[in-house]
């Protein structure tokens, strides 16, 4: 992956898939893999051993990851996912909506 479409922190939108159509928060990215974990989005369960965090074990929730080609930056202006395109703001290159204008950095 050559350039960074998602990153930390940003706002995305799934495409395609069960969660297609809702929003979350990007925890983290998995560039090796070309994947995201979103917040509360491709949730799974997962069964841990005991330990002293968790002396009973059990089984948990956790986020999964998805890949990136399921996810677009979401523009809260233009209430949609968008394309960005890389533009030249002083001295850094930005990612720019292209739908709105809007600089998402």
């Amino acid at each position: 992956m050559s350039i960074a479409r998602i990153r930390k922190d940003d706002t995305v939108i799934v495409i395609t898939g069960d969660a297609a159509g809702q929003t979350g928060k990007v925890l983290r990215v998995i560039p090796d893999k070309g994947a995201a974990v979103v917040q509360g989005l491709n949730m799974v369960k997962k069964a841990i051993r005991r330990s002293e965090s968790a002396p009973n074990g059990g089984i948990v929730e956790r986020e999964a990851p998805i890949n990136l080609s399921n996810l677009m930056p979401y523009d809260p202006e233009a209430k949609k996912g968008v394309r960005i395109s890389r533009v030249k703001d002083g001295d850094q290159m930005v990612r720019k909506s292209k739908a709105s204008g809007k600089i998402l950095d």
